[in-house]
Parts: C-alpha cells; sequence; structure tokens
C-alpha cells in the first residue's frame, strides 16, 4: 500500500518547478498504485499539462517511490468521484 504522506513529500519536491510558472499540483487521492493528482493554477489549462504530468510528475514519482504503476490528472470538479487515497 502506498504511503500517503510519502506522496505528498515527493510531489513537494516537484512544486518548486510547477509555482515557477505559475502552478501546483494537488494530491486527490491514490488507488491500488495509481495516483490521482489535479494540476492547478497556470498548469490546468497549459496545453503541455499532459507532457508536464507524465515527464515530470509522473517520472519524478516513480523513480521516487518504485511501487506507483501512474499518475493521471483528475478534471477539476471531479475530485468527489475519485477513490479514497490508501494510508491516509
Amino acid at each position: 500500500m502506498l504511503d500517503h504522506g510519502k506522496v505528498e513529500t515527493v510531489l513537494d519536491k516537484v512544486r518548486p518547478m510547477l509555482t515557477r510558472d505559475g502552478g501546483d499540483v494537488e494530491l486527490v487521492g491514490i488507488n491500488d498504485g495509481t495516483v490521482q493528482v489535479k494540476l492547478t493554477g497556470a498548469c490546468g489549462s497549459c496545453p503541455m499539462s499532459t507532457m508536464t504530468l507524465k515527464m515530470g510528475i509522473e517520472r519524478f514519482l516513480k523513480q521516487e517511490i518504485p511501487e506507483i504503476k501512474e499518475v493521471v490528472a483528475v478534471a477539476p470538479g471531479d475530485e468527489d468521484l475519485q477513490g479514497t487515497a490508501e494510508g491516509k
């Protein structure tokens, strides 16, 4: 089971890169090795957000926490539809 706190700690390491461009990332949940995040601020509407998610956030999280299978973006307003976070 993935630890919610550990995922947040790793996300804190990538946040400075996002906030420099006016964006941020929020952990929505963890479900069976899939980390669900919401890109906010400038990142939420940026055409490069998919690349940021997969080549930046996902790659870094998988490097730090090998148990992670995938990182997916949750659309704003869809947070209530997601599973509960493991390890919370």
